[in-house]
């Protein structure tokens, strides 16, 4: 493993079973030999190498805004997510952080990094890299950057379900890389790449149902976005971060992270960026239920969305188009009839947006999951209306879409809005129809990430 200078006999073996916690990196290498040996993690905690009660910085969020400990816990996570099945390790030791637990070492991110050259392995164990270059050429940066761009479409295309191990393992891989030696330059562009590679990985964890995971996996995007030194993108971390708290029904929270992102990115946004930081600050409101900042936000949306420039914007942001802008914008008033309990004037406004929505996404082959989202909203939208038939017929149009991702998000909207017809409107032959499809082609299994 290219530790050269680290030994051991059998009275220091002795030493260990006694409970003496030898220093770095020999617990980590214990780690590794263990688990090669025997096909699955085995935590540095389960040898007894160190005390099995962690502290917030190493299982929690709050964790050490620096370069070569954020490519070690990248690294270290990542390598855990592979290794281990979904009801493995990683679900069991995780637990969702809120509030300011969450929101305060977020903060941390407007701090100026203290990136400075990188002469040297940047973590951990030196790597023994043999006779290859020690130096990535043009054209393999830009081959990692290309994939990272191939596996944001398959996420679009196909839900996370079907894709998310092997961006964990391209990130895994990126992050190996981090290790070895860099220009700066070189360095600042691999970290840009680790930190888009984790924040799909936190995204398609996130669709599949995987909270926790989703969210370690932003934190450390975050973290490597900063290395970076790309606020932008350290913004849109944070905005899919505030999209998980409303889902998690903490829009107080959402509110923060994304006056956060808003107030790091201010400068250096483009308009396409700042308009969907609008619309995902419009959403927050809109789950809290402050209409008239709501609405306000809608407007900040539409209007920077105007002033948008295709060229100027990087590929994450690239989903964010006149779809999703309206897509956007129509389930902030949907929500606001949900909290206004379930307002009849809201629905009036949310219908024609996201029937435009449904439009637009109805003719792009790339976005289907964002297409069975929004004919899921449409269906939501109607059952406020009090149109059932209507409501029953986007529905079975989500199931069609459904079907073709893996992504248990929208599989559990169009149950929960399925429920909800047949609770309203339970005598209604279109909606008994509904629900016996829905028994039938989309039932309710564990699935796999």
């Amino acid at each position: 493993m290219g530790a050269h200078h680290i030994s051991t006999d059998t009275s220091r073996v002795r030493r260990w079973l006694d409970g003496e916690q030898p220093r770095e990196p020999i617990p980590r290498i214990m780690s590794e030999l263990f688990s090669e040996r025997f096909g699955c993690v085995v935590p540095v905690e389960d040898l007894g190498l160190r005390s099995a009660h962690q502290s917030p910085s190493e299982s929690g969020v709050d964790l050490p805004w620096a370069g070569p400990q954020t490519v070690q816990l990248i690294n270290e996570f990542s390598r855990s997510d592979l290794m281990l099945g979904r009801r493995g390790f990683l679900g069991a030791s995780l637990a969702l952080s809120a509030g300011p637990a969450l929101v305060e070492p977020m903060q941390r991110w407007l701090v100026p990094p203290s990136l400075g050259g990188f002469p040297t392995p940047a973590v951990g164990v030196p790597r023994d890299t043999g006779n290859r270059p020690n130096r990535l050429s043009e054209p393999e940066l830009q081959l990692l950057e290309t994939t990272t761009v191939m596996f944001r479409t398959w996420d679009s295309q196909c839900g996370g379900g079907l894709r998310r191990k092997a961006v964990v393992g391209q990130l895994h891989e990126v992050t190996d890389l981090l290790q070895e030696s860099h220009p700066e330059a070189v360095a600042k562009r691999l970290y840009r790449v680790t930190g888009d590679l984790a924040a799909l990985a936190g995204w398609m964890s996130y669709d599949v149902g995987l909270q926790p995971t989703a969210q370690k996996y932003f934190v450390l995007a975050l973290h490597a976005a900063k290395e970076a030194a790309d606020r932008p993108l350290g913004a849109f971390i944070l905005s899919s971060m505030s999209r998980q708290m409303i889902h998690l029904n903490r829009p107080d929270d959402a509110l923060e992270l994304i006056h956060l992102a808003q107030y790091g990115s201010r400068d250096s946004a483009t308009a396409t960026t700042q308009a969907m930081l609008h619309a995902v600050e419009a959403r927050a409101y809109a789950n809290m239920g402050q209409v008239s900042k709501c609405h306000r936000a809608v407007r900040m949306a539409e209007d920077s969305f105007t002033d948008a420039r295709k060229g100027e914007d990087p590929d994450w942001i690239s989903f964010f188009n006149e779809a999703e802008l309206n897509a956007e914008n129509a389930h902030s008033y949907r929500d606001l009839a949900y909290v206004a309990g379930r307002s009849s004037t809201y629905a009036s406004l949310a219908h024609p947006v996201m029937e435009r929505a449904v439009e637009l996404f109805g003719q792009d082959s790339v976005h289907q999951r964002a297409y069975a989202l929004n004919l899921i909203g449409m269906a939501t939208v109607h059952l406020l209306e009090r149109n059932p038939e209507q409501a029953a017929d986007m529905t079975h149009k989500a199931i069609s879409v459904a079907r073709k991702v893996r992504s248990e998000r929208v599989n559990t909207r169009i149950r929960k809005t399925a429920d909800t017809a047949m609770r309203d409107f339970g005598d209604i032959a279109e909606v008994i129809d509904l629900s016996e499809r829905l028994a039938v082609e989309l039932p309710e299994v564990a699935e796999t990430a």
